[in-house]
């Protein structure tokens, strides 16, 4: 194996040494990652119709790698090209996010070892944001602030699907650093949001936490931006 880690698409090549330290921050995770290491050679396929995720953990680590590939490719796309009233700060902050969402996206692809939903595609995926404005800071962050708040919700009505608790460790780190993002973003879009109402449940056992959003109510919100069908009935029938 080489000294880097290439990106299947839209990202930064990662430094091998660099992948591994921080994917290494527990011992199941670097498991998980040196499990990845393999030199199987995939067989390409041009036919690819639908996004299908299994009703197990694969199919909920695909999900949340495909969550992942989503947010590193917005990143680097605003990377990219920086709106002209971004601030020296604002660019700083953004190649952090890309870089974190980079990390995380090769984090799971790694974790997938040979189950990657995308390891057979002939050619990647190309995600697309037209409907944002990424012309502006405003636009831009208003952006952010959606995909972050989906992956948010995403990861917290995920974890409790999960049945292998070194996933679910694993899920619960980048949750975190995801909520995080969510909260500097909200922020910058407009001061004072980071736990506005629209990203707190209001009532029940769950009241004052961030929402939670199923697999199906997430496919809803990203299939504007996936070239491809998402099916998620067989995380639906998770519980």
């Amino acid at each position: 194996m080489s000294d880097s880690v290439s990106t299947s698409f839209l990202g930064r090549t990662l430094r091998r040494r660099s992948f591994l330290r921080v994917a290494g921050a527990t011992a199941a995770s670097s498991a998980l990652v040196l499990a990845g290491c393999g030199d199987d050679t995939p067989t390409p396929v041009t036919n690819v119709v639908s996004i299908t995720f299994a009703n197990n953990d694969i199919g909920l680590l695909n999900y949340a790698y495909l969550l992942e590939q989503i947010e590193a490719a917005f990143y680097q796309k605003v990377v990219d090209s920086f709106p002209s009233d971004f601030t020296a700060e604002d660019k700083a902050a953004f190649i952090d996010l890309r870089d974190h969402e980079v990390i995380h996206r090769e984090f799971l692809r790694y974790a997938l070892n040979s189950n990657p939903y995308d390891i057979n595609y002939s050619t990647p995926l190309v995600f697309n944001f037209s409907s944002f404005t990424l012309t502006t800071r405003a636009g831009v962050y208003a952006a952010a602030r959606t995909l972050e708040d989906v992956g948010v919700a995403a990861y917290n009505g995920a974890g409790k699907l999960l049945t292998d608790p070194a996933y679910l460790k694993l899920l619960a780190k980048l949750a975190s650093v995801e909520a995080r993002h969510a909260a500097f973003v909200r922020e910058q879009a407009q001061p004072g949001s980071f736990a506005a109402s629209d990203v707190i449940t209001a009532t029940g056992p769950l009241a004052g936490l961030d929402t939670v959003k199923t697999p199906a109510e997430v496919a809803v919100l990203i299939a504007p931006f996936v070239p491809l069908p998402l099916v998620t009935d067989g995380l639906m029938l998770l519980s």
